[in-house]
């Protein structure tokens, strides 16, 4: 039996239409992948055929969802726009030509699959395959703006943020024209959100008009006949009052309700299992998970992952659990650098373990796995060959096979506090411990974020079953283990030593008691 053949043979609750705690969601950049595989192939490879060992390898890695990144058709002025920045691309692919250039994956002309990935046909028969093996299908929503040759921006120019003709001889950069028969000289503001200049290949819709809002749960029932959740990007500018201050709209133009208050709910009646994750930041989280999103980014611990922030990761860790558990944890995703350049290897891997054995969602993408260090801009549809790093990879394995582990979706996790060995030794400081319990099932998580060797003692008086038993303590991700009295730990604490730039998933395994 080939490895497709028994994964497909055994998805146990992995074919659940129920969305699964903690999911392992990966990361897909479409065009990418499918011309890597065009090469690795030697013949046209789109979503209507890409090669059984592939999707194998996807579903070996374990994850629950694939977020197929820029599928949605682009167009003429989008490909356009990006032409004029060729030279900044070749950062990323020196030898880039034109035809390496389809255009922003953000700036949408029409949400219909690019033909040449495979058309809505070769989408259908994708997650057909994905779906057999028990794998989720997440695409993207740009509710903030669309491409400037969107149909809409002819056909119902009401939906955009207007302006006049002494905007458009004023800041040329924020608004353009539309010269059509249906629709001739309309000003039209360019996409951006407050704090950034506009987006020159993007058009902005309204938020607060009641028939763009029709318009976008329209288009999102039709997504959701073709996938199983969107990424819905920069979530935040829509709500009134975020789009209120970027585009200076007086408090009584304010809808009733909130732009996702209402869109959410009506996509739900018609698709009621799908999965609403939001691109999020200022601190909006809370508020865009009370307006029905299940998962936001959390940009906040990455922030301070990157800039090894110990004590404010603990502070985040302490957080209501439910809005933990609501958080998408990511080291790296197309808008960030790659995870190699800011953290390095060894620093990426306790980064990694962090964020894939906490309460919530985990994200991964595409080439972070065997460490690529080249960020692709979206407007490209090629990447250079890199080196791969057998080492990481190898690592990356261990760690997904453990956190689809039931205990990470169903147990209970709890943040704990090292204490000090000695009066001046201050390097238990270093350490984030958590343990996951389900049942008899133990895991104790250390990760040392830090440049040094660091030790500490952990109570773990609370564990009453570890008495009477001798225990084996498994280290799955660097395969090792130590033995120890469970009464000698419920009376002493744990004692360890966790090395720099690492971390240990250790599994408490019983070894019965202890000989007379």
């Amino acid at each position: 039996m080939s490895l497709l053949q028994d994964i497909r043979a055994n998805p146990a609750e992995r074919s659940s239409s129920e969305w699964p705690a903690h999911p392992l969601i990966y990361e897909i950049n479409t065009w990418v992948w499918l011309r890597r595989l065009s090469s690795k192939y030697q013949r046209q490879i789109s979503l209507a055929n890409v090669p059984a060992a592939e999707l194998a390898e996807l579903a070996a890695w374990g994850f629950d969802a694939v977020w197929l990144m820029g599928v949605w058709h682009r167009g003429k002025a989008t490909r356009s726009s990006a032409l004029n920045y060729l030279h900044e691309y070749r950062r990323a692919l020196p030898d880039v030509t034109d035809a390496d250039v389809p255009g922003s994956a953000y700036a949408i002309r029409d949400y219909q699959v690019e033909r040449e990935l495979g058309g809505r046909e070769g989408l259908a028969l994708f997650r057909d395959e994905l779906r057999r093996l028990g794998i989720k299908l997440i695409l993207d929503f740009v509710p903030n703006h669309v491409a400037t040759d969107h149909h809409w921006t002819h056909q119902h120019p009401e939906y955009f943020v207007r302006g006049a003709g002494e905007d458009l001889k004023r800041q040329p950069s924020d608004f353009f024209a539309t010269d059509t028969a249906e629709c001739s000289g309309a000003v039209i503001a360019r996409g951006r959100d407050p704090y950034f200049p506009a987006w020159i290949d993007t058009a902005q819709l309204d938020a607060f008009h009641p028939g763009l809002r029709g318009a976008a749960i329209t288009t999102l029932v039709d997504i959701g006949r073709q996938c199983d959740g969107v990424r819905c990007d920069m979530a935040m500018l829509m709500l009134n009052s975020v789009f209120a201050h970027t585009w200076k709209r007086d408090a009584y133009t304010l809808p009733a309700r909130d732009y996702w208050q209402e869109v959410i709910p009506a996509v739900r009646a018609t698709h009621p299992q799908m999965l609403f994750m939001a691109e999020v930041y200022w601190d909006l989280e809370h508020e865009l998970l009370r307006q029905g999103f299940d998962y936001t980014y959390d940009k906040r611990l990455y922030d301070r992952l990157a800039n090894g922030e110990i004590d404010a990761i603990k502070s985040h860790l302490r957080a209501d659990l439910d809005f933990m558990r609501s958080n998408i944890r990511f080291i790296e995703n197309h808008d960030e650098r790659r995870a190699m350049e800011v953290f390095g290897e060894d620093r990426q891997r306790a980064a990694a373990a962090l964020i894939c054995t906490l309460p919530g969602a985990a994200l991964l993408h595409q080439g972070q796995l065997s460490g690529r260090r080249i960020k692709l801009p979206v407007q490209i549809n090629r990447g250079a060959e890199e080196v791969s790093h057998p080492l990481l990879a190898r690592f990356y394995r261990r760690l997904l096979n453990e956190v689809r582990c039931e205990i990470y979706r169903t147990g209970a996790w709890e943040l704990r506090e090292a204490q000090a060995i000695h009066s001046d030794d201050h390097t238990h400081n270093n350490l984030i411990i958590y343990t996951w319990r389900q049942s008899k099932r133990i895991r104790l998580v250390l990760v040392n974020l830090s440049s040094e060797w660091s030790r500490a003692r952990l109570d773990l008086s609370d564990m009453s079953q570890l008495a009477v038993r001798r225990w084996r303590l498994y280290d799955v991700l660097n395969e090792s283990f130590v033995r120890h009295d469970g009464d000698a730990v419920l009376q002493a604490g744990l004692l360890f030593e966790v090395p720099p730039c690492s971390a240990q998933i250790l599994h408490f395994q019983d070894c019965g008691a202890p000989s007379s």
